[in-house]
């Protein structure tokens, strides 16, 4: 790997050379023809000697420290790795971006971005170094797809799949394997006490165990209605009910308001009544976990990315005893989840050799067995060999589960106008879910009027 790396570091720099004069202009600038000149033939000192990456506050931005730690041990350039907090990580990217920023090199930015990033000229497109590289074919599809392409469907990509992530469920295994919760079932169901296959299943199994008498119910399950929790909850049931956003053509009319979706979002009322732990009436993923660590639930649904506090007896007294599995199937066989984590893009207001400098970090960041450290230090990989590793599966007792969900991961809309539309998603499904105002029609029938009419607005129907 070594040879590599230093084969990476000579070319690296002779492609510097040769698309760029040396210089002698401060780090990261574009070339400058006199300093250039003065210094041709002296400076043998690779041109791009840091790079800056942005990311949001959270445990993964300090395994990427780690990781990028390696690469300067191997190739002499330092990475640096600059943490926003969540709240306002995206208002400080696009801020900087707004003014042609070049404070970073790379930031490893939301799904959701994609759009903007692309549209607004703040990335460069990636597609040909991911394809040429075979990068591209070293993660799931269903990564490339949600992470790094945009439009989706048009094979142009814009970011590396960095930080998997989706949504999936964790249950109390001693719950499940109660012999005398598994014959009660047994006989009141007609099957076996089981993780559930099905959304039908957790239905039957979250009312189950809603025992108000013992402390005890069903499911914790998102309904902020900040930002995007409810939407993204829901989102699960609707994939894996046969529902989605729009067709190939941006028509939502028809789709939000199918029979799939309608369906989907019935159920989640449903679950939501019959068995949400109480006073989870705005609940993310820490009121999700808290429900589960409490004794309270005896499902939660929650992001990967959260799982690690669950399995730490540290934190959690049934760590021992809880178990994870991807998002059920709906009623036709389809199962999806709602995607999370982010893909890794490089700044276009950059210079070339940063940009270059910044692609070798990728190259090397997708390294498998660079990426099977990324995944030992707590990263979620989305490269496709590496997930299927005994060594990956066998790393935590969710893994498994993440593993399969990264074949299976859907995503909400990732145009520009992403935030107008989760906006009327987010409301629209507090008011229904909640507050209990409407009808299931009701409310997806307003959900795809209003998206229909920022679609329009925007260009995207005529």
């Amino acid at each position: 790997m070594k040879g590599k790396l230093q084969f990476l570091a000579i070319l690296l720099l002779f492609s510097l050379l040769a698309a760029c004069a040396p210089q002698a202009a401060p780090e990261g600038t574009p070339a400058q023809g006199e300093a250039a000149a003065e210094t041709e033939g002296e400076n043998a000192a690779p041109q791009v000697s840091e790079l800056k990456i942005l990311w949001a506050q959270w445990d993964p931005a300090d395994y990427l420290q780690q990781i990028g730690n390696l690469y300067e041990q191997e190739t002499g350039i330092k990475v640096s790795v600059i943490q926003e907090p969540w709240g306002s990580f995206g208002d400080r990217f696009f801020t900087e971006m707004a003014a042609s920023g070049d404070a970073w090199d790379i930031v490893v930015g939301d799904s959701q971005w994609l759009g903007q990033g692309a549209t607004q000229g703040h990335y460069i497109e990636l597609t040909d170094f991911l394809v040429s590289t075979g990068i591209a074919d070293s993660v799931t599809p269903a990564t490339l797809t949600y992470y790094g392409e945009y439009p989706t469907g048009s094979g142009r990509y814009w970011a590396y799949p960095t930080e998997g992530d989706a949504l999936g469920w964790a249950y109390r295994k001693d719950l499940f394997e109660n012999p005398e919760n598994k014959a009660a079932f047994q006989e009141q169901y007609g099957y076996e006490l089981d993780v559930p296959q099905t959304f039908e299943q957790l239905m039957d199994i979250a009312k189950f165990f809603t025992r108000p008498e013992e402390g005890l119910y069903g499911v914790a399950i998102y309904t902020q209605k900040d930002y995007d929790a409810i939407t993204m909850g829901m989102e699960s049931v609707m994939f894996s009910y046969g529902g989605d956003w729009k067709d190939e053509d941006y028509n939502v009319m028809g789709v939000v308001n199918s029979p799939e979706n309608v369906a989907a979002v019935q159920y989640y009322k449903e679950l939501y009544d019959c068995c949400q732990v109480p006073g989870l009436s705005n609940a993310f993923f820490t009121e999700a976990n808290d429900a589960l660590i409490s004794g309270q639930a005896a499902l939660i649904m929650n992001y990967f990315a959260f799982f690690p506090a669950l399995a730490s007896s540290g934190i959690n007294p049934y760590a021992d005893v809880t178990g994870y599995f991807p998002n059920p199937a709906g009623p036709g066989g389809a199962q999806h989840a709602a995607l999370g984590g982010q893909g890794m893009s490089i700044i276009s207001y950059i210079s070339p050799e940063r940009q270059e400098a910044a692609k070798a970090f990728i190259q090397w960041f997708a390294q498998e067995e660079i990426q099977m450290k990324w995944a030992e230090l707590g990263g979620y990989t989305c490269n496709a060999n590496v997930l299927q590793t005994d060594a990956f599966l066998n790393a935590t007792p969710f893994n498994p589960a993440f593993a399969t969900s990264m074949t299976m991961v859907k995503d909400f809309w990732n145009i520009p106008e992403y935030g107008q539309l989760l906006e009327v998603t987010q409301r629209e499904f507090s008011r229904f879910v909640v507050e209990g105002q409407g009808t299931a029609q009701e409310t997806m029938d307003t959900i795809a009027a209003e998206h229909d009419r920022i679609l329009r607005q925007a260009g995207y129907l005529e």
